[in-house]
């Protein structure tokens, strides 16, 4: 299992979780934050510091938004972000890509 960032983050990216996370497995996209499933250790250490409740364990994740545990595990694909596991956030820096579906999502009014 790991955790899933859903999404309330998007367009607010706090950035609270990746101090957090002890691995540096939530990468920064355009619009939100992405946890890499393959390096997250289901630690939970970031899901109680996020100010907008976007993360959850992947089987609680709200059936409305279901859609983001692929969203996040396919961000890290060569086609969209660049890469697929580089081994840590920091490493990478933000990144000015989005998955499709969350670069195309309405922004809240």
């Amino acid at each position: 299992m790991t955790y899933t960032i859903c999404e309330p983050c998007i367009d607010v990216k706090d950035r609270s979780c990746v101090d957090e996370c002890p691995v540096d497995c939530i990468y920064e996209g355009g619009r939100m934050l992405y946890i890499q499933p393959d390096e997250c250790v289901d630690c939970a250490a970031c899901e109680p510091v996020c100010p907008v409740t976007a993360i959850f364990a992947e089987d609680d994740v709200p059936a409305e938004w279901k859609e983001f545990t692929p969203i996040n595990a396919e961000f890290f694909s060569e086609e969209i972000a660049g890469f697929t596991s580089p081994g840590g956030a920091a490493q990478v820096g933000p990144v000015d890509k989005d998955h499709p579906k969350v670069a195309a999502w309405e922004p809240v009014p």
